[in-house]
């Protein structure tokens, strides 16, 4: 534009638009700067042109919900990959061969298959912490896992079995999913997971509950299964257990030895949608106790209070009763006494 022409224009604009701050300084100031450098980063650096590698967190790179049908290409300096809620079904052994520096590779909400998963395909991923592989095609744990997972999401597949060699290992594993499949048979598969604290396989097609299981679990879900059993002493060997969930299942009071829930150190047990018809022993520092929809026909104080005085109460401050074969009516006096801290009881 020549001189003179600039001159016609800035005549024609309000002064605001002539004078003091350009009003399009963006487009070339500091956020234009990010823009043009993301630009220039998608289209002529190493990032590949489907996904963003945003220069002001130059180790992650996004290419989540794009339609990609295959593994892009994955540059050395990534450490954070989000790659979910894509068509990929397959990661071949040379998907990741340069992608060495990887902590989180997060691959859930895809289509991905067991046996389109290369052998190899985490030879490189000595560093990776999480992988989420959640909602894919799975029938079995992919061989090769990485030694150094701490988190670990394979929920909602079809996988069917666990084998001993599946985990073999993972000394760090504090976390793993694998509910919402088919899974009827784990054997010990999970022993030596010595640092695992959540385990999280409800949803399965279980008969009875695999042992052993890792000493310093913290929360163990198990609902919606067919567990019509407790072994005995089930409890007794872990140290840090605070959380149990067991509804949906099929136990019965015969299922369950006498005991067998009166531990310490239990914060919450849910034993909801069984077959129960008595409430089951459980200790006094138990918090949280969820009964309903069972068949419970009497309301059993002994279950909660062995002596009930000034020193000796429960500590339970959530009691469901509901859905069972016995009303308020029930309830023994000396109830408000033994159970003097529950804030809700439902019946």
């Amino acid at each position: 534009m020549s001189p003179v022409s600039l001159l016609v224009l800035c005549a024609l604009l309000p002064c605001c638009l002539c004078q003091g701050p350009d009003p399009f300084s963006w487009l070339y100031g500091a956020r234009g700067q990010a823009m043009a450098a993301l630009q220039a980063d998608r289209s002529g650096g190493d990032c590949p042109e489907e996904c963003d590698c945003p220069p002001s967190f130059p180790v992650a790179m996004y290419c989540d919900g794009r339609g990609l049908t295959a593994m892009p290409a994955i540059p050395q300096r990534i450490k954070y990959l989000y790659l979910q809620h894509n068509h990929i079904s397959a990661v071949p052994d040379s998907a990741m061969v340069n992608a060495s520096s990887l902590v989180w590779l997060m691959l859930h909400h895809n289509q991905i298959r067991s046996d389109a998963i290369g052998k190899k395909a985490f030879l490189k991923l000595a560093t990776l912490d999480r992988l989420y592989l959640q909602h894919n095609n799975l029938s079995s744990v992919p061989s090769g896992l990485p030694r150094s997972l701490r988190d670990l999401r394979l929920n909602h597949n079809a996988i069917h079995k666990i084998t001993a060699a599946d985990f073999e290992g993972m000394d760090n594993l504090t976390v793993l999913y694998l509910h919402e499949n088919t899974i009827s048979e784990m054997s010990s598969s999970l022993k030596d997971l010595v640092s695992l604290t959540l385990l999280d396989i409800s949803g399965n097609k279980l008969s009875q509950i695999p042992e052993p299981l890792p000493a310093h679990l913290h929360q163990l879900y198990l609902e919606s299964n067919a567990i019509h059993s407790v072994p005995e002493g089930f409890l007794g060997g872990f140290s840090q257990l605070q959380y149990v969930r067991m509804s949906h299942n099929l136990l019965t009071d015969k299922g369950i030895p006498p005991n067998t829930f009166n531990v310490s150190g239990l914060v919450e047990l849910d034993l909801s949608f069984n077959r129960l018809e008595r409430i089951p022993i459980v200790s006094s520092t138990l918090q949280h106790l969820y009964l309903q929809a069972n068949s419970i026909k009497e309301f059993t104080l002994g279950s909660f209070c062995s002596v009930v005085d000034v020193s000796n109460f429960s500590k339970l401050r959530t009691l469901r009763l509901d859905g069972n074969e016995i009303s308020r009516q029930d309830i023994p006096t000396l109830s408000s006494q033994c159970l003097r801290q529950a804030s809700e009881i439902n019946v």
